[in-house]
C-alpha cells in the first residue's frame, strides 16, 4: 500500500467517529501535492450543506487526532471543507445519491467523437455508467474511459 493511501485510509478512520457524532458523512479524504505543499483533505457533507463552523468544528478534532497519532511523516496542510457543486462521483453512494439527475462525463479516448457527454445518470456497475441522452437514446462508457464524473452545473 503507498503511503497515500495508508495516510487516507487511516485518517478516515480517525474522521468517523467525528463525523458519526457530528451527523456528518465523509465524502472523500485525499493526500496530494500540489505545487511545493502536501495537502490532507477531508470533504464532509450533510442535508442542508455543510457551513464554514461545521469544517471548524471537525478540522480541530481531526487535527488533534492527527498531531496525537503522528502518522503521517511529511509536513502537509490540512484542508476540511465541502465538496462543493462539482464533486466528482467516486464511491457507489454517490451513484445512488445522483440516479436520476444530470451528469458530466469527460472521457479518456472520445465514444462518437466526442468526449464530454451530459445525461441524466440511469445505471453504473463495477464496469460501466449508463446514462439517458434522450427518452429513446442512451450512452453506456466503460469506466476505466472516465476521467471525471459529475453532477451537471445548470446555470
Amino acid at each position: 500500500m503507498a503511503k497515500r493511501e495508508e495516510y487516507e485510509m487511516k485518517t478516515e478512520e480517525l474522521l468517523a467517529p467525528i463525523l458519526q457524532e457530528q451527523g456528518f458523512e465523509l465524502v472523500d479524504v485525499e493526500f496530494v501535492k500540489e505545487g511545493s505543499n502536501k495537502y490532507l483533505r477531508a470533504y464532509i457533507d450533510k442535508p442542508g450543506g455543510i457551513t464554514v463552523d461545521d469544517c471548524e468544528t471537525v478540522s480541530r478534532r481531526l487535527s488533534d487526532l492527527l498531531d496525537e497519532k503522528d502518522f503521517i511523516e511529511e509536513s502537509y496542510i490540512l484542508e476540511v471543507s465541502s465538496p462543493g457543486l462539482g464533486r466528482p462521483l467516486k464511491k457507489e453512494k454517490d451513484y445512488v445519491r445522483s440516479k436520476g439527475k444530470e451528469v458530466e462525463i469527460h472521457l479518456f479516448r472520445p465514444v462518437n467523437h466526442e468526449k464530454t457527454w451530459e445525461g441524466l445518470l440511469t445505471d453504473w456497475d463495477k464496469e460501466t455508467v449508463t446514462i439517458a441522452l434522450s427518452e429513446e437514446e442512451s450512452l453506456t462508457v466503460e469506466r476505466a474511459n472516465i476521467a471525471l464524473i459529475r453532477l451537471a452545473f445548470d446555470f
